[in-house]
């Protein structure tokens, strides 16, 4: 039945489900997110204002425990502290709590509570002030004086055995002790201090009589009076601190304390309601949710129903299509004899399916076709493989004739040393035989002949050291062009230091020659890399120019350069103004054992060792261009950093001469 309906009204009809379902989506989620916000801003409202009402209690305690200390200890310090606290306590009431929705009408009642108590240190730090006065100017002042007045007395007594003496010490202890017990009072209120000081003040009283009695002079009698007037006043004074001490206490009780307590009653309250409103704030959102999850239920319903329909219609397209993909891979896989099915079908896909008969057809007779150039193919590769051979057995034939010439540069380089150090040396056996038989003879040895034996030997030993010392020389330069050239030191190295040391040591070759060498290198250039290679490049550089540009003592000049290329590269420049080479020769000049002075000495190594430690333990690149009688340069780019790349090998791992160079014809 779905069949019937085109392919285009069918997926028209699941845009359709799937935009209704987006639609109830958007809308359930729409609602649910407006009411779940109500219900979750409720809940943060009174978890708000919660947070405030703890601070405020925290702040409010704080402030009281720093008015009981000022109270005890008082200090500029604990004021600013009390002052700045009072500011932050006013300020959550007026800024925070008077502006949050839910304390907004009790915020009155906190506002008088704390004003109270706020107000009440006002008059607790004046009671504070006139206590300090009162104690510093009624009992401290009347203490100095009977203090000097008790020295007056001690003084006018001329001696200890006077009668007054132990009444005077007696009077004397009960002030000292009255002194520390009013201090203690003053500063702890102990009871007990109190009851010290007033005892002690008595005693000071009865022993002022009996010292008048007792005193010898006018000067102790004045005093005693004048001691006696002092130690009333002092007993005044100490009970006016008693009162206004007691007074404070009482303030403190009835203002600071009981403001204080039923600020944090308000509080409290408060907290009670906060919790009770959180608390049914908590209740609506839990409701909210299950009635969203209730209509998320009924919407899985309906996504449900809606799915199945879109189900059906997807495999309405689906099924045909994979039927049509199974012929289509049955035909990729060369199954052509399978029929496509779903070709009598009157929608899309069934005029898809006749167009994949066709293609199968197609395929039929395709194949035929390949049958027959399969055969043509085969006797194509035959021939193919026939060339293959010849072409690997030319190359085999090529790599032996290089291997052959190889071997004959060697063997004709080692031998005219090591022939001619044979010859010295069987010359030299000759000779020490013949000399050997004349030392035996009856006719003695003679002076000359002992002479021309020492001269002889000394001429051998020399041309055996040149000649072996030359074979060495050889036999190293080849060993150097098959191993690794990888040196062991490897360290940042500036570039204009490490040519002036080259040029240094090349000094005595240039006294020798009508030779000039510049150099023009910039300070600045560094090198991370291995300056020994460098040393052996400008090196071979420098004596293939002597022995080829300039032969013969041609004068010249030699110019060496360089300036940076980009950030990550150098390039050095070697040029002479000499002989210059033939195309023929630049092609070749790179090749190992190629050389145009093999007759005088030439090994035709220093070039390809150049080549060799630019291209692969630097990592750079080498060029030459020449021309017949104007010269020869070489341009060499190598890297800031050394890259130390290896030699190329072909698949069947045999190492390569490089035989190509980057010439200028």
């Amino acid at each position: 039945m779905l069949r019937a309906v085109p392919i285009r009204w069918r997926i028209l009809s699941i845009a359709a489900l799937n935009s209704a379902v987006v639609v109830v989506l958007v809308g359930l989620i729409w609602n649910g997110t407006q009411v779940l916000g109500s219900a979750w801003g409720d809940v943060r409202q009174v978890r708000e204002s919660d947070r405030i009402l703890a601070l405020l209690e925290s702040e409010t305690g704080r402030l009281h425990n720093l008015i009981h200390r000022y109270i005890n200890q008082p200090s500029p310090d604990l004021f600013a502290e009390i002052l700045l606290l009072r500011e932050a306590v006013l300020g959550t009431l007026t800024d925070r709590a008077a502006k949050d929705p839910m304390l907004s009408g009790s915020v009155e009642e906190l506002e008088r509570t704390t004003d109270r108590f706020l107000n009440g240190f006002g008059e607790l730090r004046s009671v504070q002030a006139t206590i300090a006065k009162t104690y510093e100017e009624q009992v401290q002042g009347p203490a100095r004086d009977m203090a000097g007045l008790y020295s007056i007395i001690e003084g006018a007594t001329g001696h200890r055995d006077a009668l007054i003496w132990p009444s005077l010490g007696k009077s004397r202890e009960a002030f000292t002790a009255m002194l520390v017990a009013a201090n203690s009072y003053y500063l702890s209120l102990s009871p007990g201090a109190a009851d010290d000081a007033r005892r002690n003040t008595e005693t000071i009283e009865k022993t002022i009589p009996v010292m008048i009695d007792l005193a010898d002079n006018d000067l102790q009698r004045m005093a005693l009076q004048r001691l006696g007037t002092r130690t009333m006043a002092l007993r005044e004074g100490f009970a006016k601190l008693s009162e206004q001490l007691t007074s404070r206490t009482e303030l403190l009780r009835n203002t600071i304390d009981a403001s204080q307590a039923e600020a944090i009653g308000a509080i409290d309250d408060l907290s009670t309601k906060m919790r009770q409103r959180e608390q049914k704030a908590q209740e609506t959102f839990d409701r909210t949710l299950a009635d969203i999850s209730r209509r998320v239920l009924s919407i899985a319903i309906f996504l449900g129903i809606i799915l199945t329909a879109g189900v059906l219609i997807a495999l309405s397209i689906r099924l045909p299509l994979q039927q049509i993909m199974t012929a289509m891979r049955a035909i990729t896989l060369g199954d052509l004899d399978r029929e496509v099915q779903g070709t009598k079908a009157r929608d899309e896909v069934g005029a898809m399916a006749r167009a994949v008969e066709v293609f199968r057809e197609n395929a039929i007779a395709k194949r035929e076709t390949e049958d027959e150039l399969r055969a043509s193919k085969e006797k194509a590769e035959s021939a193919l493989l026939e060339l293959n051979t010849a072409q690997q057995n030319l190359i085999d034939a090529e790599r032996l004739a290089a291997l052959g010439g190889l071997v004959a540069g060697v063997a004709h380089e080692v031998n005219n040393p090591i022939g001619i150090s044979l010859t010295v040396a069987s010359s030299f056996a000759r000779r020490t035989e013949i000399f050997e038989a004349q030392l035996k003879g009856d006719g003695g040895l003679r002076r000359s002949q002992l002479e021309e034996f020492v001269q002889s030997s000394r001429d051998a030993s020399q041309q055996l050291v040149a000649n072996l010392t030359r074979a060495g020389e050889l036999i190293q330069s080849f060993k150097q062009v098959a191993v690794d050239r990888s040196h062991a030191e490897r360290r940042q190295f500036s570039l204009s230091e490490a040519t002036d040391q080259i040029i240094a040591s090349l000094r005595p070759v240039l006294k020798r020659s009508p030779i000039t060498l510049q150099a023009d290198v910039p300070e600045g250039l560094l090198l991370d890399g291995y300056p020994g290679s460098y040393g052996q490049i400008l090196t071979n550089l420098f004596l293939n120019a002597a022995n080829h540009a300039f032969a013969d003592g041609r004068a010249g000049t030699i110019t060496i350069s360089a300036r940076p290329r980009g950030t990550d590269d150098i390039e050095i420049i070697f040029a002479d103004d000499g002989a210059g080479m033939t195309p023929d020769v630049q092609r070749q000049a790179f090749d190992p054992f190629f050389t145009t002075r093999r007759n005088e000495g030439g090994t035709g190594l220093g070039l390809h060792i150049v080549y060799n430690l630019v291209t692969q333990q630097l990592g750079g690149r080498m060029m030459l261009e020449s021309k017949l009688g104007q010269g020869t340069t070489f341009r060499i780019i190598m890297p800031r950093v050394a890259k130390g790349g290896a030699q190329s090998t072909e698949t069947d791992g045999t190492s390569q001469w490089p035989n190509r160079t980057m010439s200028s014809t």
